[in-house]
């Protein structure tokens, strides 16, 4: 016997009854909300350390082999490395996901990025093991990306499915803060290990700790998510027994046209984001023997206090896109982000820490109206059961086109060039293409989520498309 759906039912279950196919308990959604703010948090901590590593160290303990010239873009492309693998750990826990929950898929995801970045923490240099050092920090990165390409779409199911219709926006933005979250913690740590570990300290085992501290947040991570019920929508589906056997296969075949233009939805947010959370701009910045040479210490700081507006504007973005649609909220971040684009590199070039941290800070506030309204954004994009499939592939292919090779570009075009101006066009074209991609997307913000509504959803969202 089903349960009535309307959450505004005055019925109260009898005590340890889990309402299935309904919207999930107050207290459980609170729970929720902070396991995922938790997990991503600690699992894009572990994500950006690594970037911001190739940014200020790796590029010389690493990869010096290739050369003065060449090892920082060398360091670049490792970070974009593990996005290449991210499409692999979306179809990995996209079927896991849309066969056996996703709350066992955010579990494996967080053990995976714990495990792969305490190792980075551990591993010997280049002038200690030889070519063997890169090889093995490479695969480290790799397993990163398999798993940073599973988590995301677990860890916005588990929010968005969980709460109620017209907060779907609000609760989706929780993993979404553990992004600048994360980044904020990435940023700090490194910015006191300059402190501790000052000048060639930070190079000798500074930079390694906030690597080694990943254990203790994992163990954290693990706690906090082993307590969350799973997903209500994934509970009816494996109720009924009505898994789809071959949920990628499924996507591909009736929805491949949608997954490319989710994609680059993201991709036109992601590529900008990198700029900072891969790297980039701190490296651009602290580099001695480049037009800026500030400090590292100064410059984490910065990036620290952008994520605080990061996280502040996709909170604000979450909440907004519930009241006036995802699709008017992300156009909006759209014409936020271009003048701050074009505003980036004057203010990063008068070579101070106040003008740097406004850059990044205006930078933010787009890249957070851009982001917060993503995680509902793609849940209303796909049918409930191969929803898991649509929100990973799509996220995972829009971070290759985006974010993956953002600081490469951006390092290749300075050092051939000798000017940003090729960086702020390049920008600029990922936000129109991202903006472009945002129209062709009908807004579906408050459609059913659960499997009684299969058939609704599978209704292609793109403009123009046939409606039924």
């Amino acid at each position: 016997m089903s349960v009535p759906s309307s959450p505004a039912s005055s019925a109260r279950p009898p005590e340890g009854f889990t309402p299935t196919g309904t919207i999930a308990a107050h207290t459980d959604r609170r729970r929720v909300v902070f396991a995922t703010v938790v997990g991503t948090t600690v699992e894009w901590y572990d994500f950006f350390i690594y970037a911001q590593a190739a940014g200020l160290v790796f590029g010389a303990l690493f990869f010096a082999p290739a050369g003065e010239d060449f090892a920082q873009i060398v360091a670049f492309l490792s970070v974009g490395l593990s996005f290449l693998f991210r499409p692999l750990g979306a179809f990995l826990a996209g079927h896991l996901g849309d066969r056996y929950g996703r709350r066992m898929v955010l579990m494996i995801t967080l053990v995976l990025m714990g495990a792969a970045t305490t190792l980075v923490g551990l591993l010997p240099t280049y002038a200690a093991i030889g070519v063997a050092a890169p090889i093995l920090l490479l695969f480290l990165r790799i397993l990163q990306g398999i798993s940073a390409g599973g988590e995301w779409g677990g860890a916005v199911l588990m929010a968005v499915e969980h709460a109620p219709k017209h907060k779907r926006g609000l609760f989706g933005a929780s993993p979404q803060i553990g992004v600048p979250l994360g980044m904020l913690l990435a940023s700090g740590v490194m910015a006191i290990m300059t402190v501790v570990a000052p000048g060639d300290q930070f190079l000798e085992w500074g930079w390694r700790v906030p690597f080694l501290l990943s254990i203790v947040l994992i163990l954290v991570g693990h706690y906090v998510r082993r307590r969350v019920e799973e997903s209500p929508v994934f509970a009816e589906i494996a109720e009924r027994r009505e898994h789809t056997r071959m949920p990628i296969v499924q996507l591909f075949r009736r929805h491949l046209l949608l997954v490319v233009i989710a994609a680059l939805v993201f991709a036109g947010n992601n590529a900008v984001g990198y700029m900072t959370t891969g790297g980039y701009i701190q490296g651009y910045a602290t580099n001695p023997e480049g037009p800026i040479g500030l400090e590292r210490g100064p410059v984490l700081w910065a990036a620290a206090a952008a994520s605080v507006v990061w996280l502040a504007s996709t909170w604000f973005a979450g909440w907004v896109s519930d009241r006036i649609g995802r699709r008017t909220t992300y156009v909006i971040g759209w014409i936020v982000l271009l003048p701050a684009i074009f505003a980036l590199f004057p203010l990063v070039s008068l070579a101070s820490v106040g003008t740097l941290t406004l850059a990044l800070c205006l930078l933010a506030v787009g890249l957070g109206l851009t982001y917060g309204p993503q995680a509902a954004l793609y849940a209303e994009l796909f049918p409930a059961s191969i929803r898991f499939s649509g929100v990973s592939i799509s996220y995972a292919i829009g971070a290759i086109l985006g974010g993956a090779f953002a600081p490469t570009i951006a390092q290749a075009i300075v050092q051939t060039t000798g000017s940003t101006t090729g960086v702020t066009w390049y920008l600029t074209g990922m936000v129109l293409l991202g903006l472009i991609a945002t129209l062709l997307l009908r807004d579906r913000s408050g459609i059913p989520l659960g499997p009684d509504h299969e058939a609704e959803q599978a209704v292609s969202p793109l403009v123009g498309a046939r409606r039924g």
